[in-house]
């Protein structure tokens, strides 16, 4: 048994084991979907007339798998040469780990895999070997293995066998197992001329996933392609369409945006789903809207762009956590990011300044820690957040920290009680009635929470 077998540590086997019963889910899900399907679409003369299909010629031999994943067109043509010739089913084998329950161990087990002549082709690009095996009978439109030609085509960006695939009659709305049509599957931005043509041939640009009800505007949108985004919304593509876990495009952009390289595309991203009508306060996951996604990414220009749409600042997930809670948490995540300028909009527009608990998640972050306790008319008693601030961050900010070591359950000077009470009362106005007041520009800044590096 060794031989086949291979030790693996508790954790290990733990996380197969719940792969594999995830994998049994989806399993069993497709099973069900499939059935319901097949009762659905079927009219029941089709339902009871005998099978007609005939039965399916596998390829085994080694060479003629070379050929094809090689795109050798010459040899290509003297394997299929009738007509017919082409419809085939490609067989090969790997071995996978599986669960074997009598012994009580993970195995490596042979697996079947099926795929076609024309689906090794067109995903590899090679558009004569495509031609040839469509003229000789091979069906565009066959799922091998679960998917057709036109997935993988469109999957790996070969613009041209798309297009030959389609101009030959390939259904660009064919779903594969998974429930997804080629348009879902144009997931970079190599693959926009692919989208583009399945488009032109009649794809659905709000066609939903079967199993996840995403369509292609999530998943352009959860990849930044902006490309693919502005393409679909010209072709009025639905901004607030809603995924199985309630998701709107929006939330799915704002949600990805978690790298700070990539944080310009996906606000371009999410400004396009704006201006067509994306609502920025529909809740997804977990209750999780737009506004949470973009601070706990400490996307703070993002975030900017939200509220001024309309977004509150205040609405709480499952969790009970505010946009605030979530950028708080992220502060030391994200230095490069400027927190404290995220930290300092959220409670210009009104967010509500938690509570000494969270003090420990931004402590570490002077800036940020600074603007947070100046939105509170005091400063409650209590240390426990000086655990959390590094000893050498502590001594490049020593005296920053120990003004508000000072400040703590003290009075507040009269300069910031009527700032509070003026912050008070234009509430998530702030930022807009401050710099109209007319105040000097230093006054204006102080009321808006402008950092001073030390707590009065």
């Amino acid at each position: 048994m060794s031989r086949d077998t291979f030790p693996f540590t508790s954790g290990t086997l733990r996380s197969l084991e719940r792969q594999k019963e995830q994998l049994e889910c989806q399993d069993r899900q497709r099973a069900v979907s499939r059935e319901y399907l097949t009762r659905k679409v079927l009219t029941p003369s089709r339902a009871v007339r005998p099978s007609m299909s005939r039965r399916h010629l596998y390829c085994r031999d080694a060479a003629i798998h070379n050929a094809l994943y090689t795109g050798d067109i010459e040899r290509l043509k003297g394997i299929f040469r009738e007509d017919g010739s082409a419809e085939v089913l490609v067989e090969t084998v790997s071995e996978e780990l599986q669960w074997s329950p009598d012994v009580g161990v993970w195995t490596l087990t042979p697996k079947k895999f099926h795929t076609s002549p024309l689906r090794i082709t067109a995903g590899r690009g090679y558009a004569d070997c495509v031609r040839l095996l469509v003229n000789r009978g091979a069906d565009p439109n066959a799922k091998a293995g679960g998917r057709g030609a036109l997935h993988d085509s469109s999957e790996s960006h070969h613009a041209e066998c798309t297009r030959l695939l389609l101009t030959r009659g390939a259904d660009p709305n064919l779903m594969d197992e998974d429930g997804r049509a080629p348009l879902h599957l144009c997931t970079t931005p190599e693959t926009y001329e692919c989208a583009k043509l399945l488009l032109e041939y009649g794809a659905y640009v709000n066609l939903p996933c079967h199993y996840t009800r995403v369509t292609p505007l999530h998943i352009a949108s959860a990849r930044g392609l902006e490309q693919h985004v502005s393409l679909y919304l010209s072709l009025d593509a639905n901004p607030s369409a809603l995924n199985r876990e309630g998701e709107t495009p929006l939330n799915a952009a704002c949600a990805a945006s978690d790298s700070p390289q990539h944080f310009g595309r996906y606000y371009r991203v999410a400004e396009m789903l704006l201006k067509s009508g994306g609502n920025p306060g529909t809740p997804g996951k977990k209750g999780h809207g737009p506004l949470h996604n973009a601070s706990a990414n400490c996307h703070f220009r993002l975030a900017q762009m939200l509220l001024d749409h309309g977004a509150s600042a205040n609405v709480t997930n499952s969790a009970g956590y505010n946009p605030l809670d979530c950028a708080l948490q992220v502060c030391t995540d994200y230095p490069e990011c400027q927190p404290h300028q995220l930290v300092r909009t959220l409670l210009n527009h009104g967010a509500n300044p938690p509570g000494a608990k969270m003090w420990k998640f931004c402590a570490a972050c002077p800036l940020a820690f600074e603007i947070l306790l100046n939105s509170y008319d005091r400063i409650p008693l209590g240390d426990a957040w000086v655990e959390a601030v590094p000893a050498e961050i502590w001594e490049e900010h020593r005296t920053f920290y120990e003004s508000v070591l000072n400040a703590s359950n003290q009075p507040r000077p009269l300069q910031h009680l009527a700032r509070c009470t003026l912050r008070k009362h234009f509430a998530g106005q702030c930022h807009k009635a401050f710099p109209d007041l007319g105040l000097p520009p230093g006054l204006t800044a102080y009321l808006l929470l402008q950092p001073e590096g030390t707590i009065h």
